[in-house]
């Protein structure tokens, strides 16, 4: 890694599908620290390879095995995987053969390192070798159960995720499982509940219709204007990198009194406030079309991480050559 402090870090994406062609983009626009050295896929046909082949990046349909034997590999220190959860686990293992120290953002839900919410936890995880995005409803939501419980003890959580089925490529219809269990443990480590549950919604609506998630966060007995209050400043934090980020109606809440309490399954019986929150995830639409939030805020997040990570690199590289 020589004189990292003074060039951007070269990466390299894995898939080629939707998550990683609109991630290429991104990276290409917007990276400050972070240059795209490779792009890789299985699929030689495939829109993200070509494109990428347009741009002068280093192209191979022969997966991970492929991306070791390119010229390129030598220099690349953070590898952005978008394929899939069980994808995920076979390629973190090989590459490590080769490069023990290299960083890994991962957009499938494999979880292999920490949950990675950029607005919540992303600094106390930038050494990690490797890094969980959690799933595009995790990104979306997790701020706001995480903004509640700054002001209260949340003892559940509860999300649905509404996308386009034209939004969910190969890969992610792959994560469908992976991608409730995933959600619904993010939602506890990260957000801070006692118990999460997530679920998500394939709308096959004509014309396409905008990312929607729904937030039910039960919580203790609270100021509803100071979690008012940090709802709407987290949605401001996201916002820096999901300008299409937004709560679509006004935050709703319920008391729930004790002598009328709420059952819920394994936890028993719950008084105190129920916050609902809805939002709405408009797309920058890089590469599909705005109805893909989705898409957009997944490789948002990646982008914010990847690019504190690159420039954590070129700050120990400087303090080594220092």
């Amino acid at each position: 890694m020589n004189n990292l402090a003074k060039r951007k870090i070269k990466a390299a994406i894995i898939g080629s599908g939707n998550i990683g062609s609109d991630l290429m983009i991104k990276v290409l626009r917007y990276g400050e620290h972070i240059d795209i050295a490779a792009m890789v896929g299985i699929d030689p046909d495939s829109d993200g390879l070509a494109r990428a082949q347009r741009m002068g990046i280093a192209t191979t349909s022969e997966g991970v095995q492929g991306l070791i034997q390119l010229p390129e590999f030598k220099q690349i220190d953070i590898v952005f995987d978008a394929t899939s959860a069980v994808a995920h686990i076979k390629n973190d293992a090989l590459l490590r053969q080769h490069k023990s120290n290299i960083r890994m953002v991962d957009l499938t839900p494999a979880a292999i390192g920490p949950y990675c919410i950029p607005v919540v936890n992303l600094e106390q995880h930038i050494d990690q070798l490797n890094v969980n995005m959690v799933t595009c409803g995790g990104q979306a939501t997790i701020p706001i159960v995480a903004a509640v419980s700054k002001v209260a003890k949340v003892h559940y959580a509860e999300i649905v995720a509404s996308i386009s089925s034209k939004s969910a490529g190969p890969g992610t219809r792959a994560n469908i499982d992976e991608f409730t269990e995933t959600t619904s443990k993010a939602l506890e480590t990260v957000g801070g509940a006692a118990k999460g549950k997530a679920i998500i919604v394939l709308n096959p609506a004509e014309p396409p219709l905008l990312m929607r998630d729904t937030v039910y966060v039960l919580s203790e007995a609270a100021d509803q204007a100071k979690i008012e209050q940090s709802i709407q400043h987290m949605v401001a934090q996201v916002q820096k990198y999901v300008q299409g980020y937004r709560l679509k109606q006004n935050i709703l809440f319920d008391v729930i009194p004790p002598d009328s309490p709420l059952i819920i399954p394994g936890l028993g019986e719950f008084s105190g406030i129920k916050t609902s929150v809805f939002l709405e995830v408009e797309g920058a639409a890089h590469y599909l079309p705005a109805y893909a939030g989705n898409l957009d805020i997944m490789t948002s997040a990646a982008l914010v991480t990847g690019e504190k990570i690159a420039v954590s690199l070129q700050s120990q590289c400087a303090s080594a050559e220092g």
